[in-house]
C-alpha cells in the first residue's frame, strides 16, 4: 500500500507520524497546582494582610501571574486588587531600589 492510499483511508503516513512526534515532551508529566485560598478556604483577601500577600510578589516588586503563582481565576482578580490596595496605601512597595 502506497502512501497515497494510506492518506485517503484515514491513515498517516510514516513521515507524517515522525513529525508529530518530534516535538512531544519527554519526562515527568507536571504536576497540576492547586489554589491555596481555594484549599484554605479564604473567602476574603484583604490588603491588610501583609504577610498573606508578600508570597504573591516576587523581588522585583511584580504580581505573578496565574500560571506560577497556582491560584484559580477568582482568587487571582482579588489577590491582584489587594495588592494595589496595599500598594496605594504604601504596605507594600511597587518596585525595589
Amino acid at each position: 500500500m502506497s502512501d497515497f492510499e494510506r492518506e485517503s483511508r484515514g491513515g498517516r503516513s510514516s513521515s507524517a507520524k515522525g513529525a508529530a512526534d518530534k516535538g512531544a515532551r519527554r519526562g515527568f508529566p507536571r504536576r497540576r497546582r492547586v489554589c491555596k485560598f481555594c484549599v484554605e478556604k479564604i473567602d476574603y483577601i484583604g490588603y491588610k494582610d501583609v504577610r498573606l500577600l508578600s508570597p504573591f510578589i516576587p523581588e522585583r516588586g511584580k504580581i505573578q501571574p496565574r500560571r506560577i503563582s497556582g491560584v484559580c481565576a477568582t482568587h487571582q482578580r482579588a489577590l491582584q486588587t489587594a495588592i494595589k490596595r496595599a500598594r496605594q496605601i504604601a504596605l507594600i512597595p511597587y518596585t525595589t531600589d
